[in-house]
C-alpha cells in the first residue's frame, strides 16, 4: 500500500505545477522531521530532527532505547520528474556511498557521527580523486533506527559541502631562494601564501579559479599585499593620489622613476650605531684580585666562585626561592613552608664569601639542636609508625653579618637541627642581620646615622615614664582572626598591607563595634613619636618627630542605618600609615634616609551582615593596616621666576608641536641617516645661504652693487 504521505504530494503535484527540486527537498524535510504515524511524545527520536551538514563530520543524538536497534544511513535517491524524495527501509546499513555512521550506544542517549569518506580537495592537473568544481558535494541523507524492521525515528540530512582551498599534497623539501628585497620586489602576488592552492581574498593568486574568485571579488585585498607591488608613493610629483595638494608641492616633491620607490626597500644605508645590549652574567675574574672596591647598600653579596650568596626568601608572590641572593645592609626575616618530600638543601656552609676587596672570609658555624619542635612543626598527618620516614634537616638558620664601611669583616651563622618525618609541614626560619664592627652588642644604636632599607622603624612613647614605643602591623596565622594575629614591626622603606577579620554578630551595637574597630587599630601604634634617623637618643627631643593622628570619624548614630540591624555606617576598618622621608646625604658612600613627618588616617565603611554556606548569627570584619613611604627632596625645589618658566614652557619638546632645540638636530651626531661629514657640510653650506641672504637683503649692499655697476 503507498504511504499516506506520497499519496497526498501525488495529488497536489496533478492539481498545480510540478515542485521545483529545492522545494521538493525542503517539503521532504519538513514532512519526513514530523513524527512518524502512530508516534507518541516519548517515543525514541533523532535530536536534531534536521540537519544542515556543510562539513565532513556531523554529531547528533537518539533519545531512547538502544537496545536491539539497528542504525543505518541511506543515500536518497531524488525522482527525477517531481524532485519527490523516496523513503528509505530498515534494511539499510552503517555505510552509503562515501559516507559512514558510527554509533556509540548508552543506555538513554547514544551518540551518532555521520563522516565523510571522500577527499575535498580541488582537482589538480592529472588528479582523479578530489572535487572538480568549488561545490563538491550536494546530497541528501537519511539515517534511520529501526527494530524488528520496524522504524522508530528517522532523520533527515542535507549535506552542501564546499571543496578545502588548503594545500594538503607534497612540498618539495628543495630550498627557495628568496631575492633581496632592498634591490627587488619579493614577488609580484605577496597574498599568494600557500603553495598548489588558492588562498582566500587573493585575487592576484593564479591557483585560484574563475568559480572560486567569484566567492571574494568584491573583498580582495588591496595596496601591496593584494599584488601592487609598485604604486606610486604620494611623495612623487606624478602622483595624484592625495586628495589635498598643497600649494608648495611641486617645490618639495620627488622626481624618481618608479624603480626607486620605498615598498622595493630602496633605502639609504647612512652609519647605525651599534646597541650596546647589557650582560646579565657575572664577569668572570680570570687573574686573582679584587672583585670590585667594597660593596655599596643593595649590591649583591658574591662567594669565592664569582657566584651569588644566596639564602632562601620571600619572591614579591609570596613562595619562598631557595636560592635567592643577599643584598649588602639589607636584613631579613623570613620563613618558608616545607615538607620532607619538597625539601632542598641550601648553600654549604663552607663556602667562602668575598669582603668586598678581594680577600674571602669562611663562616663561623655553630650547629644546634631543636629541643621544642611544636613551634616549627605546623601541621602533622597521622600515619603508621612503622611506615614513618624522618630525617635530620635543617629547622633556622641566623646569619649575623659583621661590616665595617664597605666591607664584609666576619660572618658567624647559628643553625638549628631538627628531625622531619613524613607527612609533617616545617616552618623553617631564616634571619639575615648586619652589624656594625663598632657596635658592642645589638642593642646598641646603630653606626649609621641615618635609616637603612630593611631596618625596623624606630618608635617611642615620651610622654610617659617608660619612654620605648612600637609601631607595627599585623601578621596574620591559622584563620586570619584578630584574635589570633601576631605583630610585626614596620620595616623602612617597604611598603605593607596586612589584615585580620574580625567575628561581629548581627546585634552588634554600632558605637561598641566602632570603639572595638579603634581600639584594636590604635594597639598597633603604642607610640607618640617616630625616630628622624636609626641612631635617635631617646634623651633628645629633637631627634623625634611627633606622629600626627586624623581621629576616625564618629558618627552620633547608635543603631544600625535605617529600620534594618546588621548593618552599621561609618566603621574606621582602614588603618593608614603614611612617612614621608628624604636622603639627607651619604656616610662612606651609604645613602642615609632621614623621616620627617608621620602620619596616621583612618578610612571608614558601611559593614553590612552577610551569610556564608550556613547562615548563622555571626558574620565577619575584615580590617587592614598599610604602610606608604613617600620620599621627598631634602630640600625643597627653588621656584622658578615668571621668566623662567615661559622660556620652559616655550622651548619644552615634550609639551610644544614645534620644538626649537631639535631644529639642528641633523648636523648632530645623534642623526644616522647619513654620515657626519655630509651632515656637517650641508649644514655650513646652508648657513652660508642664509648668511648670503642676510647680507644682500641689506640696503648698503644695494648701493654698493648699484656703484660697482657703474
Amino acid at each position: 500500500m503507498e504511504p499516506r504521505w506520497r499519496r497526498k504530494m501525488g495529488a497536489g503535484a496533478a492539481a498545480r505545477p510540478p515542485l521545483g527540486a529545492m522545494e521538493a527537498v525542503f517539503l521532504g524535510a519538513l514532512l519526513l522531521a514530523a513524527p512518524c504515524a502512530g508516534q507518541r511524545a516519548g517515543d525514541p527520536v533523532f535530536q536534531p530532527s534536521f540537519i544542515h551538514m556543510s562539513g565532513p563530520r556531523v554529531n547528533l543524538l537518539f533519545l531512547g532505547n538502544s537496545s536491539a536497534v539497528n542504525f543505518s544511513i541511506y543515500l536518497s535517491p531524488r525522482d527525477e520528474e517531481t524532485g519527490i524524495l523516496q523513503l528509505a527501509n530498515c534494511n539499510g546499513s552503517e555505510r552509503a556511498g562515501d559516507w559512514n555512521l558510527n554509533v556509540a550506544r548508552g543506555t538513554n542517549i547514544s551518540k551518532l557521527t555521520i563522516s565523510l569518506t571522500r577527499n575535498l580537495q580541488l582537482c589538480l592537473p592529472n588528479a582523479t580523486d578530489c572535487c572538480p568544481a568549488p561545490l563538491c558535494v550536494v546530497e541528501t541523507l537519511q539515517v534511520l533506527a529501526c527494530r524488528d524492521s520496524v522504524m522508530l525515528a528517522h532523520l533527515l540530512v542535507q549535506a552542501e559541502i564546499y571543496a578545502n582551498s588548503s594545500f594538503t599534497g607534497n612540498v618539495s623539501e628543495n630550498a627557495t631562494i628568496i631575492p633581496n628585497q632592498v634591490f627587488q620586489p619579493l614577488g609580484s602576488c605577496p597574498c599568494d601564501l600557500t603553495a598548489g592552492a588558492c588562498d582566500v581574498r587573493c585575487c592576484c593568486d593564479r591557483e585560484c579559479s574563475p568559480d572560486l574568485k567569484q566567492l571574494f571579488n568584491e573583498t580582495c585585498f588591496t595596496g601591496v599585499f593584494g599584488g601592487d607591488v609598485n604604486p606610486p608613493f604620494d611623495q612623487l610629483c606624478s602622483s595624484q593620489s592625495m586628495e589635498y595638494i598643497p600649494d608648495w608641492f611641486p617645490f618639495l616633491c620627488v622626481q624618481s622613476s618608479l624603480n626607486n620607490t620605498p615598498f622595493l626597500g630602496y633605502f639609504y644605508h647612512g652609519s647605525i650605531s651599534t646597541p650596546t645590549v647589557p650582560s646579565f652574567k657575572i664577569p668572570l675574574q680570570i687573574s686573582p684580585g679584587k672583585l670590585f672596591t667594597g660593596y655599596s647598600q643593595g649590591d649583591p653579596i658574591m662567594s669565592e666562585e664569582n657566584e651569588y650568596f644566596t639564602i632562601p626568601q620571600q619572591s614579591m608572590a609570596g613562595q619562598c626561592v631557595v636560592n635567592a641572593p643577599v643584598a649588602y645592609l639589607q636584613d631579613f626575616d623570613v620563613r618558608c613552608l616545607t615538607s620532607l618530600a619538597s625539601y632542598e638543601e641550601g648553600l654549604p656552609h663552607n663556602v667562602r664569601i668575598n669582603s668586598g676587596t678581594g680577600d674571602f672570609i669562611q663562616q663561623n658555624v655553630v650547629y644546634r639542636s631543636i629541643t621544642d619542635i611544636g613551634k616549627f612543626i605546623t601541621e602533622s598527618e597521622n600515619l603508621p609508625t612503622a611506615e614513618v620516614l624522618c630525617q635530620n634537616v635543617t629547622f633556622a638558620e641566623h646569619y649575623t653579618f659583621i661590616w665595617k664601611e664597605k666591607n664584609i669583616e666576619q660572618v658567624n651563622v647559628t643553625v638549628f637541627l631538627g628531625s622531619l618525618c613524613d607527612g609533617e609541614i616545617l616552618t623553617q626560619r631564616f634571619t639575615v642581620q648586619f652589624l656594625s664592627l663598632e657596635s658592642t652588642n645589638t642593642t646598641e644604636l646603630s653606626a649609621n646615622p641615618g635609616y637603612q632599607v630593611g631596618k625596623p622603624v624606630r618608635a617611642a612613647n615620651l610622654n610617659a615614664s617608660d619612654t620605648s614605643g612600637s609601631l607595627n602591623i599585623w601578621q596574620p596565622a591559622g584563620r586570619g582572626l584578630c584574635t589570633s594575629a601576631t605583630r610585626t614591626p614596620v620595616i623602612f622603606g617597604l611598603d605593607s598591607f596586612s589584615g585580620c577579620t574580625l567575628e561581629v554578630g548581627i546585634d552588634e551595637d554600632c558605637s561598641l563595634l566602632r570603639g572595638n574597630v579603634t581600639e584594636r587599630l590604635n594597639s598597633l601604634i603604642q607610640a607618640t613619636h617616630i625616630g628622624k634617623r636609626d641612631n635617635s637618643s631617646h634623651s633628645d627631643p629633637n631627634d623625634w618627630v611627633e606622629i600626627i593622628r586624623l581621629d576616625p570619624f564618629n558618627s552620633d548614630t547608635n543603631v544600625s542605618t535605617g529600620s534594618f540591624k546588621g548593618i552599621c555606617a561609618d566603621i574606621p576598618a582602614n588603618l593608614n600609615i603614611r612617612i614621608i622621608f628624604a636622603e639627607v646625604g651619604a656616610v662612606q658612600g651609604i645613602p642615609q634616609q632621614e623621616i620627617l613627618a608621620v602620619q596616621i588616617s583612618y578610612s571608614t565603611v558601611i559593614w553590612q551582615f552577610q551569610c556564608g554556606l550556613t547562615c548563622e548569627n555571626t558574620s565577619f570584619l575584615p580590617i587592614t593596616a598599610a604602610v606608604q613611604f613617600i620620599k621627598v627632596p631634602a630640600q625643597p625645589p627653588i621656584p622658578m621666576t615668571r621668566s623662567q618658566s615661559n622660556y620652559w614652557t616655550e622651548f619644552d619638546c615634550n609639551r610644544n608641536d614645534v620644538c626649537w632645540p631639535q631644529l639642528f638636530y641633523p648636523v648632530t651626531r645623534f642623526y644616522t641617516g647619513e654620515p657626519y661629514s655630509q651632515c656637517l657640510a650641508k649644514g655650513l653650506s646652508l648657513a652660508f645661504l642664509v648668511l648670503l641672504a642676510a647680507i644682500m637683503s641689506n640696503p648698503w649692499f644695494s648701493r654698493f652693487w648699484n656703484s660697482c655697476l657703474v
